[in-house]
């Protein structure tokens, strides 16, 4: 396992292949159509329960009708693997929930 705190290249990034997330500068971010707010409400809702769980925490941005997401570990200054594994879990929600990322 990666250590959590040491900060990933943009090379390792790219390697971890997520399709539904950008890294822009120190941050990783995806936008998610969910088509409808309280689809996009219940995104967030399960996201907020899985960031509390591993203690990592995005930012998040609910509108109609998309759930923005941004990922860095600011304790570091970078992305880490503990940004990897939270993005994972978001579109795993999302896929759940019959969520795509938006493009664009």
């Amino acid at each position: 396992m990666a250590d959590p705190t040491q900060t990933l290249t943009a090379a390792e990034v790219s390697a971890a292949a997520l399709a539904d997330w950008r890294q822009d500068g120190e941050s990783l971010t995806a936008r998610f159509a969910a088509g409808d707010f309280a689809t996009g409400l219940e995104l967030v809702t399960r996201i907020g329960a899985s960031a509390e769980q591993a203690n990592h925490h995005p930012d998040i941005t609910l509108t109609y009708p998309e759930v923005s997401v941004v990922l860095s570990s600011h304790d570091v200054g970078g992305i880490t693997s503990r940004d990897l594994d939270l993005a994972r879990l978001i579109s795993d929600h999302a896929a759940t929930l019959g969520i795509s990322a938006a493009q664009g």
